[in-house]
């Protein structure tokens, strides 16, 4: 998004969303949602939030207090693919912490999980992992999202599996593991 070309698309798809939403409750949320799926790489680029700022008359620093209050916005991009491990108290219990050590051979991802980061993308941007408080099924601890599939009662074999399949970029394996 560095071109001005770039910068021009970027703008009329801005725009086209703002035209579809403005003026309607919930606007400012829901504008945000779409201007980030519609990121190549699914995060809210700086220039893309001030630029919905002006067109839509809103404080830059309301917007960045929105993105940074709900946890499914991403202020920096994010992998192709994506697996959420929970944390909360069951799945912490039943071996999440395992499944993110796992996970740690990933270059880069253990020191920021340990820096406190929630978030880890790797440099070619291939895989994003990030940690949630809890998905708020206790019962099948421990829990992990793929891509948006939600995984329960996931073993440290089953995560080494599933990245395996992503770094080899095999999707329809993962749906096979659980």
């Amino acid at each position: 998004m560095n071109t001005s070309d770039d910068n021009l698309a970027d703008r009329v798809t801005i725009d086209e969303i703002i035209s579809r939403h403005n003026g309607k409750p919930g606007a400012l949320l829901t504008m945000m949602e779409e201007m980030q799926e519609a990121n190549e790489f699914k995060f809210l680029d700086s220039n893309a939030m001030e630029y919905l700022a002006a067109k839509t008359k809103t404080p830059l620093s309301q917007m960045y207090s929105v993105a940074t209050f709900y946890s499914f916005f991403n202020l920096k991009p994010q992998g192709k693919h994506t697996i959420i491990v929970c944390r909360g108290t069951a799945c912490h219990t039943k071996g999440s912490k395992v499944l993110l050590d796992d996970l740690s051979s990933l270059q880069g991802c253990k020191e920021a999980l340990e820096a406190g980061e929630s978030s880890f993308t790797t440099e070619d941007r291939q895989i994003t992992v990030k940690t949630v408080a809890c998905f708020g099924q206790c019962a099948l601890a421990p829990v992990v999202a793929v891509d948006g599939i939600i995984y329960s009662n996931v073993t440290s074999e089953q995560i080494k599996k599933i990245l395996k399949n992503l770094q080899e970029d095999n999707k329809d394996e993962n749906i096979r593991l659980c």
